[in-house]
């Protein structure tokens, strides 16, 4: 198998690549590898802080908001972490944690904590709502790993006059396989890569005439385009002309599409808690990895 970041791509955190001298199991397998194993950074635990507070002109404000503490816990779980996964150990294999309850775990080598302390609008203040965002919680520790700016806008709950909301979040290691806040990527799928092949040229000015964006001159000397972003963006224009158009007559198929043998088209969006060439290959070295390991208890076995 082997495999390569299509031209243009990544494009922010979305990927593609492509995978030759392959088949759909094994794309399968990278894509279940990518949603299940890989693993990342996300907030497992929260310490919500209660009672009042009192700012410097004697105004009160309590520990109530908008939102249970349930589910600001569970939108905290869902930002993205940045993660440095040769920098921290999983929980369970953080030495400091050994023989320790797992309430009591919790080392700078296995989690990162975030604390927030936020006040809704004071009396004086004629706004009167206050939104509590991403961006206002601020790590304990190096500054990389603070919310990603883009990310920072996230949204949690919001905040009324004489409220505050204050807490510690907890981010660790973990799997998808485990819990979604895990996963650090969606939308992960693979087709059979394809070429775009002109059949009739005249025919197929009944497309090119639809000013989609594709034209004859897209296509190579040999009637063909190979490009992978460029058939894409043939196939999606080709539903202009495709049955129910009232065109598909006209066309008979004056352009095709031909799939390619062993190649697939890979593609993904991360979270942003890791880059999508670090998911891939992270995927890679689970899945050999785990392949390795089944061939050592065969071996075992059949000796």
């Amino acid at each position: 198998m082997k495999t390569q970041i299509i031209d243009g791509w990544p494009k922010g955190n979305r990927i593609k690549i492509l995978i030759t001298d392959t088949d759909a199991a094994q794309a399968n397998a990278i894509r279940r590898t990518i949603l299940t194993d890989v693993p990342k950074m996300a907030i497992s635990k929260v310490r919500f802080e209660l009672g009042q507070t009192q700012d410097q002109k004697g105004e009160y404000f309590e520990s109530v908001n908008a939102l249970p503490d349930e589910v600001i816990a569970h939108r905290l779980a869902m930002i993205p972490i940045p993660t440095y996964l040769d920098e921290f150990v999983f929980p369970e294999d953080d030495p400091a944690n050994e023989g320790l309850s797992e309430d009591q775990w919790g080392s700078p080598a296995s989690q990162i904590i975030y604390h927030c302390s936020i006040r809704g609008p004071s009396s004086e203040n004629k706004e009167e709502t206050k939104t509590v965002r991403a961006g206002d919680l601020n790590v304990l520790g190096e500054t990389k790993l603070q919310i990603a700016e883009s990310h920072q806008a996230i949204p949690l709950t919001i905040l009324l006059h004489g409220q505050y909301l204050e807490f510690y979040a907890y981010a660790t290691l973990g799997r998808g396989r485990d819990h979604a806040k895990w996963a650090p990527a969606s939308a992960v799928s693979f087709h059979q890569r394809e070429v775009a092949v002109l059949n009739n040229k005249k025919k197929a000015k009944i497309l090119f005439d639809l000013d989609l964006g594709v034209s004859q001159a897209d296509f190579g000397k040999d009637g063909r385009i190979e490009n992978i972003d460029m058939v894409e963006k043939m196939r999606k224009a080709m539903a202009q002309v495709s049955q129910g158009t009232g065109r598909d007559a006209d066309f008979d198929n004056a352009i095709s599409m031909e799939k390619v043998d062993r190649e697939f088209v890979f593609s993904f969006d991360t979270d942003g808690s890791l880059s999508p060439e670090a998911v891939f290959n992270q995927a890679c070295e689970a899945l050999s990895s785990r392949f390795v390991l089944l061939n050592e208890e065969l071996d075992t076995v059949l000796a």
